[in-house]
C-alpha cells in the first residue's frame, strides 16, 4: 500500500481514554488507539460536555418517541434536549471542515449511539431498544455516506474491515477530489478500484462503469455526486467469501501463459480452502502479491485490493 498521510477519524472522546463520562470515567479502547491509532489523527468530541454539562454529572437517557426522543436526567428528570440540539447544529457543521474520513461513536450512549440505543416510555416502564444518540442522530443525517462505526461493532472482524476499508477509499476520494479531479483521473480511479469493488458489490461496479464512461460528455460535477454516492453504497456491502473467491479466481486469470499447471493448482486450492473457512484471506492474498510482484504484473500492482489497507493491520488475517 501507498504511504498515505494520516486521515482524519471523528471520535467520541471517552474511547481515547478522556474522562469525560458522567461518572469521571472512560472507556479507553486499545485496538483504537494503539494499533490504528498509528494511521490516524482523531478529532474527538463529547458531546455532553461539549454542551455545557460539567463533569461528573447526573446520568442521562433518551425518553418519549424513538424517532424524536428527548434527553433527560434520569432522577431529576431535568430536560436538556435543546442544549444538546443547539451543539448538534454548530459542531456537525464546524465538523465538515474537518474533512474526515469517518467516525468512531460510542455504543449505547443517549448522545452517541449509533443503534439499538434505550429509549423509555414518557410514563414510566420498560425501555425499548431501537433509539440514536442525539449527536449520532444528526451527525448521520448531515453526512449519511461518511464510513461510521461503534466501537462494539468494531469487535467483529468482518465489520472492523469493512469500516476499515471504508475510511481508506474515503481518504483516496478525497485525494482525488483535493488534486482537482479530470474525467481521467476518475477513470484511473475507478480502474484501481476495479477489484475492490467486485469484491463488495459487483453491480455497482457496472453501473459505475457507466457513470465513468458519461464522464466527458455529461455535467462532470454531477457525475462526481453521482459516482461518489455510488463508491460509498458499494463499499458498506459485505465482501463476503464467495465474493471474494470470484475477485481471486479474476486474479488468477492474469497468470495464464506464466503459472505451471501445479501452481495454479496450488493456488486454486488456497483459494477453495480460504472460501470454507480452512485459511484467512491473507494466505491466497500473500501468493497473489508474490506472483505480482514476481512477473511484473503492473495494473494488478495498481489494484487496491491486493493492499487496501496497512498490512500491519491484520485485517485479512481472520478466517
Amino acid at each position: 500500500m501507498e504511504n498515505q498521510e494520516k486521515m482524519k477519524l471523528g471520535i467520541s472522546s471517552c474511547l481515547l481514554g478522556h474522562k469525560v463520562r458522567y461518572d469521571g470515567g472512560h472507556k479507553y479502547d486499545n485496538w483504537l488507539v494503539e494499533t490504528l491509532g498509528e494511521w490516524v489523527d482523531y478529532v474527538p468530541v463529547c458531546p455532553e460536555v461539549g454542551c455545557g454539562l460539567p463533569i461528573p454529572r447526573e446520568a442521562m437517557r433518551l425518553v418519549g418517541d424513538p424517532s424524536a426522543p428527548k434527553l433527560l436526567t434520569q432522577k431529576t428528570l431535568i430536560d436538556h434536549t435543546e442544549r444538546m440540539k443547539s451543539f448538534c447544529d454548530t459542531t456537525v457543521e464546524s465538523l465538515k471542515s474537518k474533512g474526515l474520513c469517518g467516525f468512531v461513536f460510542k455504543s449505547k450512549s443517549p448522545s452517541s449511539g449509533m443503534e439499538r440505543v434505550k429509549v423509555y416510555p414518557e410514563k414510566g416502564g420498560a425501555a425499548s431498544r431501537n433509539g440514536v444518540g442525539i449527536f449520532a442522530n444528526a451527525f448521520l443525517k448531515v453526512n449519511p455516506l461518511l464510513p461510521c462505526e461503534e466501537e462494539g461493532r468494531l469487535h467483529d472482524p468482518m465489520l472492523r474491515e469493512n469500516f476499515i476499508e471504508r475510511i481508506f477509499i474515503m481518504q483516496r476520494w478525497q485525494n482525488l477530489i483535493a488534486d482537482k479531479p479530470t474525467p481521467g483521473k476518475l477513470v484511473e480511479f475507478h480502474t484501481r478500484h476495479k477489484l475492490l469493488l467486485m469484491a463488495h458489490s459487483p453491480v455497482h461496479y457496472k453501473s459505475m462503469g457507466k457513470l465513468v464512461a458519461e464522464a466527458a460528455i455529461k455535467p462532470f460535477a454531477d457525475v462526481l455526486d453521482s459516482y461518489f454516492t455510488e463508491l460509498m453504497t458499494a463499499a458498506k456491502k459485505t465482501a463476503t467469501p464467495s465474493k471474494h473467491q470470484n475477485v481471486l479466481l479474476h486474479i488468477l486469470g492474469y497468470f495464464k501463459k506464466e503459472l505451471s499447471a501445479f501452481e495454479k493448482s496450488e493456488l486454486i486450492t488456497l483459494i477453495d480452502n480460504y472460501k470454507a473457512g480452512l485459511v484467512p484471506l491473507i494466505v491466497p492474498i500473500t501468493m497473489l502479491n508474490h506472483y505480482v510482484s514476481k512477473y511484473g504484473k503492473a495494473y494488478l500492482a495498481e489494484q487496491h485490493y491486493l493492499k487496501p489497507h496497512p498490512i500491519e493491520l491484520k485485517l485479512r488475517n481472520h478466517c
